[in-house]
């Protein structure tokens, strides 16, 4: 089969590598998925980078996101999923193989059926956009008519948190940084943007409110973010993050405003879910598919062997939704 990976850390161009391997054999309970799109993520790429991930394998298939269809099924997996069309998640976590190459064989339960009515390109968007947005939005309760702060409005975790927000009858404001991003939100169905290049976000979002704190804030980039979510939040509101800039260390975290605030600092890492709110956000995310709810975008669609120029338009920032690789 066709696969790319990487041996060792660094820039795309230099480390990608495509070619054949072997098509692997479905473990007892796994399956075997022959893919037909692989999704990439910010994740995927500071892994490869090593920004986040030094090598734990000899050899890296990335991409833990993708969407295909069961072609075998290990000992223990019965014969009537094959044949089903299927979107994973967390394919590369802790694993060295992942879902850019035209087969994978992974654990059943994490090849999740597609309603009938979905798109393989659509499923490759889910995972970690979908389990992340999910758990920041609702680990700390229902949030129907509430209002909700999402930065980074036009990203792929971003547009779904918007989405997901409006499903769940939430009034949403969305930050971006341009005004090609504006309308990605706006089609995501956010209530407001932000400029956050060109406004002041604290100042316009009080404005936006009727000097009204927001309940929930969904927070791209904690360290440049976290003194506009304080002016912003009402008191024993919540902050979900899961991701920041500036360094390791970054933000430093003004602790009497927080206590005294109330706030809950929430950090997401969708890899590592409660299985309760891991089987709710699955749930949830195929009502909200059947619903017409989850409209993920595509910004840009790659051949295989373009696996670096997809990389690298994902470490750009420039891209307004998701990045898939096309398979088969």
């Amino acid at each position: 089969m066709r696969a790319a990976w990487y041996e060792r850390n660094g820039p795309a161009s230099e480390v990608l590598q495509v070619g054949d391997i072997e098509v692997p054999k479905p473990a007892p309970g796994e399956v075997l998925i022959r893919l037909a799109w692989s999704g990439v993520n910010p994740s995927d790429v500071k892994s490869r980078s090593g920004v986040t991930r030094p090598m734990s394998f000899p050899r890296v298939i990335p991409h833990s996101d993708g969407a295909g269809v069961i072609e075998g099924v290990g000992p223990g997996v019965p014969p009537s999923r094959l044949g089903e069309r299927v979107w994973t998640y967390s394919a590369q976590w802790q694993r060295p193989f992942g879902t850019c190459a035209e087969y994978i064989s992974l654990a059943s339960e994490q090849a999740v059926k597609l309603p009938d009515s979905i798109g393989l390109e659509t499923g490759a968007c889910l995972g970690i956009p979908a389990l992340t947005a999910h758990r920041a939005l609702f680990a700390d309760g229902p949030i129907e008519g509430q209002t909700v702060l999402v930065h980074g409005g036009a990203g792929a975790v971003g547009s779904t948190a918007v989405q997901f927000a409006k499903w769940a009858g939430a009034r949403v404001i969305a930050t971006v940084s341009s005004d090609e991003k504006a309308a990605g939100a706006r089609e995501s169905g956010a209530d407001h943007m932000v400029n956050y290049r060109q406004e002041d976000v604290a100042a316009r979002v009080l404005e936006l409110t009727g000097g009204q704190p927001v309940d929930r804030v969904v927070d791209v980039g904690l360290g440049a973010n976290l003194p506009a979510d304080l002016a912003v939040l009402k008191s024993n509101g919540a902050i979900a993050t899961y991701a920041s800039d500036g360094g390791p260390r970054n933000p430093e975290l003004p602790f009497q405003q927080l206590l005294r605030s109330g706030v809950t600092l929430r950090f997401v890492y969708m890899y590592i879910l409660p299985e309760p709110a891991l089987q709710q956000c699955l749930q949830d995310t195929v009502a909200a598919l059947k619903a017409g709810a989850l409209r993920p975008r595509i910004a840009q669609r790659f051949a295989l062997g373009e696996i670096a120029a997809a990389h690298e338009l994902q470490e750009s920032g420039r891209a307004i939704g998701n990045i898939l690789i096309a398979l088969s």
